[in-house]
């Protein structure tokens, strides 16, 4: 049995796409993001809501495909096809978007979105090691600071830009916690469930109040520990779950190796962990503290990205796991390519059995995959094995 407090955090599919409608009709100023490297302290700055936008289900590919190729990203597609279709509060009810350059199909879908809402661009170093990348994004950092002064009429001070770093950064230490507690074996929390929790408050308009409700969630499953309540018995094989952004919608991996008795334990990616592992600097200058926070998300995007792999061997270490699945989503190529070298490092370095599937959002391969996780699953050694 979950726990009880995930009926409320569920529950906040439907409160955010009412209150952002009424914040909107009260005159608040809402900024849409898209990705992890958006620095949301400067939205939050400008006093506008900030808030993650739909692209994690399949419903409006059709839609986006009739103006997008086929054989793209389907996080692309998805993004796309909930903006033309008007099928996301979210989008529908932004004032602003915010972009980022992380990928050549995300760069050129976003010319065509910038047609439907007013979007600033924030053009990110191909690496993020050493100071001209420093730089270069401390300057992009400006940029959309200037851009929401501009667009939203109002001043971003350095006081502003603190208090900011402080709400996010105890909203990023509360999901850390929460990530944090299926370290312990057996796992409290199911893989769907601390992938709910976590992605759900992306679209949450209240952070103070999405931090209390995380709060009360930690309790909640704290509280089930001491009573030896877990969501798996100790032999399931522990599973980290690295690669591509999961969401409602895009979770059917996650879903099939829970089904086939796995415990996913933790989620290396940017709806997961990847994001929380460093918090801002809170007593440096605010834009160079941002800067350094954000350019040092692990992306494939990034080269070299031997940070993805420092933190992989962490996770793996700490969650004490048995096994890695690598999902990278169909024509995602900078995932793809680099699915190579993790699969090196989890087998040669870690010594782990490792499985990279690659999908899309769709059905269609539903049984293809329960094949090969099934088949993954029986190459780990449990105790009734031994």
């Amino acid at each position: 049995m979950r726990p009880k407090i995930m009926e409320e955090v569920e529950a906040l599919r439907g409160i955010n796409s009412v209150a952002i409608k009424e914040a909107h009709e009260a005159g608040r100023k809402v900024v849409g993001q898209y990705c992890v490297f958006s620095p949301q302290e400067i939205a939050l700055a400008a006093d506008a809501i900030s808030v993650s936008l739909c692209g994690t289900t399949q419903e409006p590919i059709e839609e986006a495909e009739k103006e997008l190729p086929r054989n793209l990203c389907p996080l692309i597609k998805s993004s796309y096809g909930f903006a033309i279709t008007d099928k996301c509060p979210y989008f529908y009810f932004s004032d602003v978007l915010l972009a980022e350059t992380t990928c050549d199909g995300k760069k050129k879908m976003y010319e065509l979105m910038g047609k439907l809402k007013p979007m600033h661009v924030m053009n990110l170093p191909q690496t993020s090691k050493g100071e001209d990348a420093l730089e270069m994004w401390k300057n992009e950092m400006v940029k959309f600071k200037e851009f929401l002064e501009k667009e939203l009429d109002v001043e971003i001070t350095d006081e502003k830009l603190k208090d900011a770093i402080k709400l996010m950064n105890k909203e990023r230490d509360v999901q850390k916690r929460l990530h944090k507690l299926n370290a312990h074996k057996p796992a409290p929390l199911t893989g769907m469930d601390l992938m709910l929790a976590q992605w759900l408050k992306g679209f949450n308009i209240d952070k103070e109040a999405g931090i209390e409700l995380l709060e009360r969630l930690i309790d909640e499953v704290e509280e089930r520990m001491e009573k030896g309540i877990y969501a798996f018995d100790e032999n399931a094989p522990r599973i980290l779950l690295t690669g591509t952004p999961i969401g409602s919608g895009s979770e059917k991996v996650l879903k099939i190796l829970e089904e086939s008795g796995a415990s996913v334990v933790a989620l290396e990616n940017c709806t997961g962990y990847k994001g929380l592992d460093i918090m801002v600097d809170e007593d440096k200058d605010p834009i160079t503290a941002l800067a350094e926070k954000y350019l040092s998300t692990p992306c494939s995007c990034m080269t070299p990205n031997n940070d993805r792999l420092d933190l992989i061997k962490r996770l793996a270490e700490e969650y004490q796991v048995d096994g890695v699945v690598d999902l990278t989503w169909q024509a995602c190529h900078t995932y793809n390519v680099e699915s190579f070298t993790v699969r090196n490092f989890v087998r040669d370095e870690l010594g782990l059995p490792f499985l990279q599937i690659e999908t899309d959002y769709s059905d269609s391969d539903i049984g293809q995959i329960k094949v090969r996780v099934e088949a993954f699953l029986e190459t780990i050694p449990t105790p009734a094995k031994a």
